[in-house]
């Protein structure tokens, strides 16, 4: 992703997401939780992400993926605008999605399984 409008751009894409307020700021939200967040830390963006998938995008992808100690032991990671990794930053947006969508079913259904 090259910016925080190009990110809204691709979550807004997905079933179901619109824009709405999250700790004052406009972000991508499904069912009122949110996908994605903008992040204080300059050139970046927050995933949400399950805490298992953390130290996974951690160790292999540090260039992209990264956190502050604020972040540590909460389910989101930072991630660097402008990285070669657009389409596993793609691919985590869609999993958070899944993630809020699975319920109600009818939003999951045309996702088919957990990207």
């Amino acid at each position: 992703m090259d910016d925080w409008e190009d990110a809204c751009a691709f979550a807004l894409g997905l079933p179901g997401v619109e824009m709405a307020s999250w700790w004052g700021n406009p972000c991508p939200k499904i069912n009122g939780k949110g996908l994605i967040a903008p992040s204080r830390e300059p050139g970046s963006f927050g995933l949400m992400i399950r805490q298992d998938e953390k130290s996974l995008l951690l160790e292999t992808d540090p260039e992209t993926f990264w956190q502050t100690d604020h972040d540590r032991n909460y389910p989101m990671l930072l991630v660097r605008y402008g990285t070669p990794a657009r389409e596993r930053i793609a691919l985590y947006i869609q999993r958070a999605w899944w993630e809020r969508a699975k319920k109600p079913q009818r939003l999951a259904a045309g996702m088919g399984t957990r990207p």
